[in-house]
């Protein structure tokens, strides 16, 4: 029985059942009678969490595992970036309000596909023969992500002010105005790219043993981080074109996984990250909602609670190496 209590299975299912009831908290907790409007409002965010906590997961884990460091997001590739700028420039060319007021799903496709082609074209010519290009396209997607925020930030500066506050709003990660239309198609597309990656899961098993014993063992390495780069790039993309930039919310819910399984086969990980982080992004907007009386957002929550976490585990790591 003690063995059972301490399996992956047994937190799988404790972690489903403080999920469902967190879940059920948030849908029903001080509706005023009006459950047709609070079940359909929140329902929606609800969705939201559970596709964004997915997406998160699946690429942070598969990333950490295709880089072999802990430390390191796909927001290192400069997407977060990327789309900052992408918005910037539509708001400063077209307006604030003509955008917002003629967007449409082509407009929520085309800032997916950029940023996926953006990865795609910085692997295609950078990953080429194993690790040493990978870290060479780490540290291009770095120079990049600076490239676009220095721009973002010089077209912020000379805006105008009423088209910067629009452009702020579109910039925080929001779930309160999520488009029913995007949500089903983001939500359709995650669940095809992580369904992905867990048919891979014995790939990334196998390739977390290091790129020469991969090797080794019949995995065609720079083909396989391809396809991953690929599939990572589109699940944060539609990611966050559904809601905006989490950036630390991955870093979190992949390390607390490695904790809290204390195994590194990808599906226990996968599952246990998935349903971390939607606990996390449902608890967090419980309280933002009910504690906070909407003051504050779900972003910055996660970024200062995410910004402590990092910070810590810098802090631990050196200890541990000391």
């Amino acid at each position: 029985m003690k063995k059972f209590f301490q399996s992956s299975t047994a937190k799988i299912i404790f972690l489903l059942l403080a999920v469902l009831a967190v879940c059920a908290l948030y849908l029903t907790y001080q509706t005023y009678g009006n459950w047709a409007f609070a079940l359909e409002l929140r329902g929606r965010k609800l969705l939201a969490f559970v596709f964004v906590g997915m997406a998160a997961a699946f690429s942070t884990i598969s990333f950490q595992t295709m880089t072999q460091n802990h430390f390191l997001t796909p927001n290192i590739l400069g997407l977060d970036a990327l789309y900052v700028f992408i918005q910037t420039l539509l708001f400063f060319f077209l307006g604030g309000q003509q955008l917002l007021g003629q967007e449409t799903i082509g407009t929520f496709l085309l800032n997916v596909l950029l940023m996926v082609a953006a990865s795609i074209f910085l692997s295609r010519f950078l990953l080429k023969k194993g690790r040493n290009d990978l870290f060479l396209l780490l540290m291009v997607g770095i120079i990049l992500g600076t490239f676009f925020n220095s721009i973002s930030t010089f077209l912020q500066v000379v805006m105008d002010p009423n088209e910067y506050d629009l452009l702020q709003g579109k910039l925080f990660a929001s779930f309160g105005n999520v488009n029913s239309q995007y949500l089903l198609i983001a939500g359709a597309a995650i669940v095809v790219l992580t369904g992905f990656l867990w048919v891979k899961s014995h790939t990334l098993d196998v390739l977390h043993l290091g790129s020469e014993q991969a090797t080794s063992l019949g995995v065609d390495v720079p083909r396989f981080q391809f396809i991953l780069l690929t599939v990572i790039s589109a699940l944060i993309g539609f990611s966050t074109a559904l809601v905006g930039p989490v950036t630390f919310l991955g870093f979190i819910v992949a390390n607390m996984s490695y904790q809290l399984m204390g195994t590194y086969r990808h599906r226990e990980l996968f599952l246990g990250g998935s349903l971390l982080s939607i606990l996390l992004l449902v608890l967090g907007q419980f309280l933002v909602e009910q504690l906070f009386q909407l003051n504050t957002t779900l972003s910055i929550v996660i970024e200062f609670g995410g910004g402590i976490y990092f910070v810590g585990k810098i802090i631990s790591e050196r200890k541990q190496r000391g």
